[in-house]
């Protein structure tokens, strides 16, 4: 089905999913992605939720690479991910296709599963630094390969980002940096395969304004909540919301 079809009966709710997207981005720091093609997924095939997040996803995490001063120091960090992020996606992108069918909502629902509870358990990874220069590339190209597959960008790319001991700022560029790579990369190998048509663009700018509110609602918030509640909540949601996504195809 075209993509501005399925908005025309459903562009409030798309428009609502963005909105919380984007708020929850500008709290945490992340989750614009994730949120979106977990909700956008329940009545839209996979592919089609991604397409659609193209926009949102490429301006506001353009917005999250700020400050220009402390950008090379951190992509100097993590360039080595980048680059496998890009070969991870693009190969994912040629060997299955672009997100769709039954076993991507599964895949969907086990990322989300994943990730939530790899952010419940509060645990501090470490990577040495002698080892950043191998594995950096290593976690870039598996997270490439569940972009791919899921549309989804933050496993295992945030954990191993966390990992580096980046403090609060420069992680939140980092991943900046990180899920701009992989908006890029996905737009370019939904295109390739098909799956991201012209009529896909209208749709996908319209949904950029809110989650623009979303996000500037999201740092008002920031300023006033205690994020680590607000991220348990925000974790034990999508655990939930994954699981049911599983069980709704194997049930």
């Amino acid at each position: 089905m075209d993509i501005s079809n399925q908005l025309s009966g459903h562009w409030l709710a798309a428009a609502a999913v963005f909105l919380l997207a984007g708020t929850v981005k500008g709290v945490i720091g992340l989750g614009l992605p994730t949120v979106a093609m977990a909700l956008l997924a329940l009545w839209m095939p996979p592919a089609q939720a991604a397409a659609l997040l193209i926009v949102p996803s490429l301006i506001t995490n353009l917005w999250q690479t700020g400050p220009r001063a402390t950008f090379k120091p951190v992509l100097r960090r993590i360039g080595g991910m980048q680059a496998g992020i890009v070969a991870g996606t693009l190969g994912g992108a040629l060997w299955l296709g672009v997100p769709g069918g039954a076993w991507a909502s599964v895949a969907l629902g086990v990322a989300l599963v994943a990730y939530a509870l790899w952010g419940l358990t509060g645990r501090q990874l470490h990577v040495p630094p002698g080892r950043e220069r191998w594995l950096g590339p290593v976690v870039g190209a598996a997270t490439g390969l569940v972009t791919a597959v899921t549309g989804v960008f933050a496993m295992p790319a945030v954990p191993y980002m966390q990992a580096l001991g980046f403090q609060r700022d420069a992680l939140i560029q980092a991943m900046g940096i990180s899920f701009t790579t992989s908006t890029v990369v996905l737009a370019i190998g939904l295109a390739g395969n098909g799956g991201y048509p012209v009529s896909a663009l209208g749709g996908s700018i319209a949904m950029l304004l809110p989650a623009i509110g979303g996000m500037a609602l999201g740092t008002w918030l920031r300023k006033r909540l205690p994020v680590a509640v607000f991220r348990r909540c925000f974790l034990a949601g999508l655990a939930l919301l994954g699981l049911y996504m599983v069980v709704r195809v194997l049930g």
